[in-house]
């Protein structure tokens, strides 16, 4: 097969992950509500949302544990059987919430069985980003790797639009009975069945030409998670810092601004979801093409444009999207979705450019999911907690802003990466101690 072909699989497998990875997420954010009602004591609507968020937000702590150990796997044994294993564990999990009796059922197990479906979506997914992204990389041309990474990072934007779609496609053919008793599980066992598919294409591929010649040299790493911190720290200190501010405005988009609108500022369901499926329109057109031009401009000139954005942007977007109509709403989310549509087609790129091939698994996944863990994953239940301390609805708002401002100064000590081979930058590296033979 030739490498342009290869090349095609691994771009089409990585894509089908990402989307199976956030669909599972959003379509947890996106029926919050419903399934705070399901699976908590029906008491104060608002504190059984608070319940559902939590829950939400520690599944984000597997996510360092799961980059870990399979960027451990990863840059010991290669890409693609870890990409396997990650993406039917996934399916798994995302199908496990669409079949777990609710609390009516059998009362304080649902909520706990729920969290344990949760932890093993977070472990999975606490690798996926990472891993899909590595391969694309390093099968990629270094003049359109921002490109091809950013293709397959905003299939990312795609699960918030289908989704949307779905559950609103389902509210509308089915009666509010049917839907709250068990037309919501639909969405979840939906996801179960699309990893299927991600899991055959990922079967059907080779392993990484950059993993395979690393190992054929036998430099190939003993203790990647050791040399990251020993050799790496600053690669794992800015892509820390760049993951906070992606994460927060991805999860603020997918995993807060429906239950957003319809609680706090009131307009229906439906609208809220169509909303939102227009602003991730824009993320998905706005990844791709800021990736392009990352290729073209630099990585650095592309993000700091991007978080720009992200700091002028939330405010007026917030305040619009408290106009109570769909329009308003629309246009509100869609300026947050500039910002992270610029910013998020540029940090793909940057997570792989920061370590060489040896620990690019293990050091991209432990910066970003620590980023997630501590930002991304809080975010909702954080700007619900806000507004409620605060009574200020712009109150999310402000603190993107400020998280924005502060991974601004951090871009400006960014180093350029783009259109540099994956080879150089192995060679350019410290080298490494720990080097062993090729792993059986």
């Amino acid at each position: 097969m030739t490498d342009v072909s290869m090349r095609k699989r691994a771009v089409g497998s990585a894509a089908i992950g990402q989307f199976v990875e956030w669909y599972d997420f959003v379509v947890y954010g996106y029926l919050a509500v419903t399934i705070g009602k399901q699976f908590f004591p029906a008491t104060d609507p608002v504190a059984a949302l608070l319940a559902t968020f939590a829950i939400y937000g520690v599944g984000f702590l597997m996510r360092p544990l799961g980059g870990l150990l399979f960027g451990h796997i990863g840059d010991r044994r290669g890409r693609r059987n870890v990409l396997s294993t990650i993406i039917l564990l996934m399916g798994a999990a995302t199908a496990g919430v669409g079949i777990l009796p609710t609390y009516a059922v059998i009362g304080i197990w649902a909520p706990v069985l729920l969290l344990v479906c949760r932890l093993i979506q977070g472990l999975s997914a606490g690798a996926e980003l990472i891993g899909s992204n590595t391969l694309v990389s390093e099968y990629s041309d270094p003049r359109r790797r921002g490109f091809l990474v950013a293709l397959t990072s905003a299939f990312a934007a795609v699960p918030p639009i289908f989704a949307a779609l779905f559950v609103l496609l389902l509210q509308n053919v089915m009666t509010s009975a049917s839907f709250a008793a068990w037309g919501w599980r639909i969405p979840f066992l939906l996801g179960g069945a699309m990893s299927l598919v991600g899991l055959y294409m990922r079967r059907r591929l080779n392993e990484s030409p950059v993993f395979e010649e690393a190992r054929a040299r036998e430099k190939v790493t003993r203790a990647p998670f050791r040399e990251v911190f020993t050799q790496f720290k600053r690669s794992l200190s800015v892509t820390f810092a760049i993951a906070v501010l992606s994460g927060l405005g991805f999860y603020m988009l997918s995993g807060y601004m429906s239950s957003y609108l319809t609680v706090q500022v009131g307009i229906s369901s439906n609208n809220a979801l169509l909303s939102n499926s227009i602003s991730f329109v824009v993320v998905f057109i706005l990844t791709i093409v800021s990736g392009y031009l990352s290729d073209r401009w630099g990585r650095k000139p592309v993000l700091t444009v991007g978080t720009v954005l992200m700091i002028i942007m939330p405010i007026p977007a917030f305040l619009i999207a408290g106009g109570g109509t769909l329009w308003s709403a629309a246009f509100g989310q869609s300026l947050i979705a500039i910002g992270v549509g610029i910013y998020g087609g540029t940090v793909g790129s940057i997570f792989i450019e920061l370590f060489p091939s040896r620990v690019r698994f293990t050091g991209g996944a432990i910066g970003y999911n620590a980023a997630y863990v501590l930002f991304a994953g809080t975010a909702p239940f954080l700007s619900t907690w806000m507004i409620s301390r605060t009574g200020n609805n712009l109150a999310p708002a402000f603190y993107i802003t400020g998280v924005a401002i502060v991974v601004l100064i951090v871009t400006f000590f960014l180093k350029e990466t783009a259109g540099i081979p994956l080879n150089q930058i192995d060679e350019e590296s410290r080298p490494a101690r720990n080097l062993v033979e090729n792993p059986s």
